[in-house]
């Protein structure tokens, strides 16, 4: 039986996601991220002020350790989120859990090899994350032995998807594997039928280039992606590439892409002054919000706003996510969503 991704904006039954659980990673940072991921829960959740029942998705939020599960469900009271007490490395879900995929009107979960972004960040648990939440969700788990992260790909839910070379072709994840065959695991395990090969991502995204940091779907055949922002842009390049790959393309149906673009972050130093990758394009697009991160540059609000116009059926919502960018992602990056069948 064929299987398919289905898009984000498709309806969700639930979120899935992670707290910040390990002091000895975060460090300084724990706090404070831990208040940006709660505010992100909540407007994923969108409790309505009168009933006090959620308008958005279900919150179905890993924690780690009996002081992180504690700290969770304080944080997350009144939104109806499940507290799940599980092992994990890390909180980015996106790549951990498995991708939900649908085959005719049942849900099943394709499950991959997991490698810590090319053996960058190895970390207890990471890897027995997919399988884990496959059980809990109660649906059929597809393991497929090869590496793949959910952020390294984004797709229309009809068969095209959006990648880079610079992560799916990248020899420390599937030496053995040529984009022929990479092609080929793709539309057996998710159903994706046309891949657009997009060059590099941001600078400094220890990703290896994970697309939903550069361009991402909004509707079958259109797609938004940055415009660089000031002459020190760190991404200048990459990102005028990424537009003009975009307009040359085409979806599996071979209709030629609807390129929208907003203002990119520019250039944001962390302490030792080296450019991180912040973008607006790690937004999650839950049932009835759209979440995008903000970083307290002078293109936050010009972003929010443009990606609002973008999706008129929900509200958008520009929260912060500095702290969360410590650990090396965003707001897509530590979300998985659980499609409704």
């Amino acid at each position: 039986m064929s299987v398919r991704q289905p898009a984000e904006w498709d309806a969700h039954s639930a979120v899935w996601s992670a707290w910040p659980s390990h002091a000895d990673l975060w460090l300084e940072d724990l706090e404070p991220a831990r208040a940006e991921v709660t505010a992100l829960f909540k407007a994923i959740a969108d409790v309505d002020a009168g009933s006090g029942r959620p308008r958005g998705e279900a919150l179905k939020i890993l924690a780690s350790g009996d002081e992180a599960v504690a700290s969770a469900r304080q944080a997350l009271a009144g939104t109806g989120a499940e507290i799940i007490p599980a092992a994990f490395g890390d909180i980015w879900l996106r790549d951990t859990a498995p991708i939900f995929v649908t085959g005719g009107t049942t849900l099943e979960a394709a499950c991959f090899r997991f490698n810590g972004w090319g053996g960058k960040y190895v970390l207890v648990g990471d890897d027995g994350v997919a399988p884990f939440v496959a059980k809990r969700a109660g649906v059929k788990a597809h393991i497929n032995d090869w590496v793949l992260e959910g952020g390294s790909i984004d797709v229309d839910g009809l068969g095209t998807a959006l990648t880079t070379r610079q992560c799916l072709l990248n020899p420390n994840r599937n030496a053995n594997l040529t984009q022929a065959e990479i092609e080929a695991n793709l539309k057996h395990s998710l159903g994706i039928e046309k891949l657009i090969w997009l060059g590099d991502g941001l600078l400094n995204d220890h990703t290896d280039g994970h697309i939903d940091n550069i361009a991402r779907f909004i509707a079958p055949g259109v797609v938004v992606c940055m415009e660089p922002t000031g002459a020190d842009d760190p991404n200048h390049d990459a990102l005028k590439a990424i537009i003009a790959d975009l307009k040359a393309a085409t979806d599996v149906n071979g209709r030629k892409l609807d390129v929208h673009t907003i203002p990119s972050a520019g250039r944001l130093d962390d302490e030792e002054g080296e450019p991180v990758p912040a973008s607006f394009m790690n937004f999650y697009i839950g049932n009835t919000t759209v979440v995008v991160p903000v970083y307290g540059t002078k293109t936050d609000e010009a972003a929010v706003k443009a990606i609002g116009k973008l999706f008129r059926g929900r509200t958008t919502v520009g929260l912060p996510a500095n702290h969360i960018l410590t650990g090396g992602g965003s707001f897509h990056c530590i979300t998985q969503q659980q499609p409704l069948v």
